[in-house]
């Protein structure tokens, strides 16, 4: 029985959670912003590319590169500099007076992006109760979505005030703004009780655990003792990490193998080749967007009574199906007017299971020493796969619309079975004994 509260402090998930209100609204601002970029600096398909890409390679680094200063240097510390670099990035790309300028203020936005996706999740793993630890991590995700609708929002809401030069230039530096409460509300958060304990820091821990109003300080600290690494545990090793590794990478693959970031970066693309010309691409987004909120709600609301693993399963057959769906309205030339409610079906499916179990799953099957390294390598194989099927989508699209989708449901279905075969179920053990679950010995 965990000596956790089930009652929590919220400030901390509250603050760490913004983190991802930045990850999604960064993500998605982009959006709003890729013509008048084109017309301001003259750019070319090439060039634009590179401006749009320069945040998803700076992604794939910040993420790589975020583990090793969050296990050494605490979740916090990292995450407060992750704010200011989203001030900075939003200021910088704003203000931008030439392309090179603006690639390189949204490579920081990615670097950002990257490491917000491996230290939040890891931080509100830590300072959660087992039995709510899948909700309030969830909270990560949900302030993903939450920012994307932000974005989507405040590029329609800015485009109706202004025009010219100024109006992309607001757009892309309003995200300075939520960065900034980011930035004061960790400041008011403790470093995880967790971390501070693995490193010698008891008394400090006592102290975190009290603003937290996580439970008995006593009680916990001799609980996070039973965590303490093995000799050589403080760091990612494949002899003594082997199995949460595979676990990490085929969860972050399969999650992007289901084509969820390829189709909502192209989902004009898609309505198009299926003849929906006159179809608002305004309205396709709000509506696979509010899909996308509900499922993650209800996704956040049962992963602590259901499980991860029953979760992933039901996803990976729900979204197998409405990807056969989509591949099949493109193979025959049929049932156009089913496409949008069968990507509303995927988009439903895929939240609801693994959207809301990714960071869950990946930020508390690592032991504390090396889980923000964990995290990392997760992470960085779902921007990596991101960066992969992103670019390669496109390629096969423009020979055969059905093929990318035939991939994905077929890569679903593999997924299914992997889950039942290898996958744990970790809903409600305690981070410290969560090596054996992992392992297979509890």
């Amino acid at each position: 029985m965990s000596a956790l509260n089930d009652r929590l402090n919220p400030s901390a998930i509250i603050a760490a959670s913004l983190a991802g209100l930045l990850f999604g609204f960064d993500t998605a601002v982009i959006a709003g912003v890729t013509e008048a970029l084109r017309g301001t600096f003259d750019l070319s398909a090439a060039q634009l590319g590179a401006a749009v890409s320069a945040a998803l390679v700076g992604t794939l680094v910040g993420a790589l590169g975020a583990g090793h200063p969050g296990d050494r240097h605490g979740s916090r510390t990292v995450l407060l500099w992750i704010a200011i670099a989203y001030i900075i990035s939003a200021i910088g790309s704003a203000l931008s007076s030439g392309l090179g300028m603006l690639i390189a203020f949204r490579f920081l936005g990615g670097l950002a992006i990257g490491g917000s996706s491996v230290l939040a999740p890891v931080y509100i793993a830590e300072v959660s109760p087992p039995a709510r630890r899948g909700m309030l991590v969830g909270f990560f995700q949900l302030s993903i979505v939450l920012g994307i609708l932000a974005a989507y929002v405040s590029n329609f809401v800015i485009g109706l005030s202004l025009d010219g030069e100024l109006e992309w230039r607001v757009k892309l530096g309003v995200a300075a703004a939520p960065a900034l409460l980011f930035l004061l509300l960790m400041l008011r958060v403790p470093h995880s009780p967790r971390w501070l304990h693995h490193r010698g820091r008891s008394e400090e821990a006592r102290t975190a655990i009290g603003i937290l109003s996580m439970g008995d300080p006593d009680t916990l600290l001799a609980q996070f003792g039973e965590g303490v690494a093995a000799p050589g545990g403080d760091r990612l090793r494949w002899h003594l990490h082997r199995r949460p590794i595979l676990l990490a990478v085929a969860l972050a693959m399969f999650n992007q193998l289901s084509g969820i970031n390829a189709i909502l970066y192209y989902l004009g693309d898609i309505f198009a080749a299926a003849g929906f010309d006159a179809v608002s691409a305004d309205l396709q987004a709000v509506a696979i967007g509010v899909a996308n909120l509900l499922a993650t709600l209800l996704g956040m609301a049962i992963i602590d009574r259901v499980g991860r693993k029953p979760l992933l399963l039901v996803g990976a057959f729900g979204t197998a199906v409405a990807l056969a769906s989509v591949a099949l309205i493109y193979s025959s030339g049929q049932g156009q007017h089913l496409l949008l409610p069968a990507l509303i079906g995927f988009i439903l499916f895929f939240a609801v299971s693994q959207g809301a179990v990714i960071w869950v799953y990946l930020s508390e099957i690592f032991p504390t020493a090396v889980r923000a390294r964990g995290q990392s390598l997760g992470s960085a194989t779902h921007w990596g796969m991101n960066a992969l099927i992103a670019f390669g989508f496109p390629v096969v699209a423009q020979y055969t619309q059905a093929l990318p989708f035939w991939l994905f449901a077929g890569a679903m279905l593999v997924q299914a079975v992997v889950i039942w075969r290898y996958f744990p179920e970790t809903r409600g053990v305690a981070l410290e004994t969560m090596e054996r679950t992992v392992e297979g010995r509890g």
